[in-house]
């Protein structure tokens, strides 16, 4: 809380080409923190790169805002609005930040919701999952509850199926996913990796209020095994026992063959059967390298130690890093989000 003794909560907005939906949604919030007593809001709006006037529409909204160089991603975009969190109010951060999407399938009432529960609770995490996914191609849906079901079944992690980005978190858990500088993020998982009690809410899926959704299925395909790699070492298991397999396999085919050959005599050798297991086990061999090759292009990346972000226009006030001295980010001047690790 302020010095007034009234609630602090920061809202954060990933935005991509949303310039249709940015008045609609900002006036839905206001409307939501006008209801809300002793509570103040502070706005930050992540611009990722829009090719079209979603910045224009933020700077007249008179919010704080940052804008990327180019389109690094919603993963980014969070992370960016997350850290400025933690560093607004002098450093103290905000009581609790709210991630929510512009287009407003993410309903802006259920901040009250969520504020009510973690008061009630004492959780430090209140989420929302969507219990429907009217609207939605069956073939999307197919593939993102398969793709729950795989995540919950090989990773130390737990993901609610229907889970969205959309949640309120406390300062202290904000604190912990900032800390986490992977330039590869999947957000669900890392919210689930650090911890912290979270409760969630429930809603029917909604639809856009304008536009098209900027997720192909590629995009959500890539994402997916970005996530599913981040926190899966099974891939690697596997490829150790089948390894061993073919080793011990190896092993019993030639200790037959020879009992036979000196029981028997030589046989005659079968070409066709020995050039198909060739071709299978040299196609499995590849398949399991490039899974390897997957995770150690992920450690290349890593250890490039690359900025998450690049912002090139920001109106946030400057900010002091650890060494006390000022890192500002002025407005239309480029500068290099550093990682937080440092």
């Amino acid at each position: 809380m302020d010095q007034n003794g009234r609630t602090t909560i920061d809202i954060i907005v990933p935005c991509y080409n949303e310039e249709q939906n940015i008045d609609a949604f900002y006036h839905a919030v206001r409307e939501v923190e006008a209801s809300m007593e002793h509570c103040d809001f502070s706005y930050y709006f992540v611009d990722d790169g829009s090719t079209d006037g979603t910045l224009d529409r933020i700077r007249d909204l008179g919010v704080h805002y940052i804008s990327f160089s180019r389109n690094f991603g919603k993963e980014a975009a969070m992370y960016a609005g997350l850290k400025a969190s933690t560093e607004s109010r002098g450093g103290l951060g905000a009581d609790y930040s709210v991630i929510i999407d512009a287009d407003l399938q993410h309903p802006p009432q259920l901040i009250r919701e969520m504020l009510q529960v973690i008061r009630e609770t004492g959780c430090d995490s209140c989420a929302a999952r969507r219990v429907s996914r009217k609207g939605e191609p069956r073939i999307r849906s197919f593939f993102a509850r398969s793709f729950y079901r795989i995540m919950n079944r090989f990773c130390d992690i737990e993901i609610v199926d229907g889970a969205v980005d959309f949640r309120m978190m406390s300062r202290r858990m904000v604190k912990a996913v900032v800390s986490m500088p992977e330039t590869q993020r999947f957000s669900k998982g890392i919210f689930a990796w650090v911890g912290f009690d979270t409760r969630w809410i429930e809603f029917e899926n909604v639809q856009r209020a304008s536009g098209e959704s900027h997720w192909s299925m590629w995009g959500l395909t890539k994402y997916a095994i970005t996530g599913f790699l981040d926190f899966a070492e099974t891939p690697l298991k596997v490829t150790g026992v089948f390894g061993g397999i073919v080793s011990a396999g190896s092993v019993i085919y030639l200790i037959v063959e020879l009992l036979k050959t000196l029981i028997l005599g030589k046989d005659v050798p079968g070409y066709e059967s020995l050039i198909c297991l060739l071709l299978l086990f040299g196609g499995l061999i590849v398949a399991l390298l490039s899974v390897i090759g997957e995770y150690i292009g992920r450690m290349y990346m890593e250890t490039k130690n690359r900025p998450i972000f690049i912002a090139k226009e920001s109106n946030l006030p400057p900010r002091e890093n650890t060494a006390g001295t000022v890192d500002p980010i002025p407005e239309k001047e480029s500068s290099i989000e550093e990682r937080s690790h440092q």
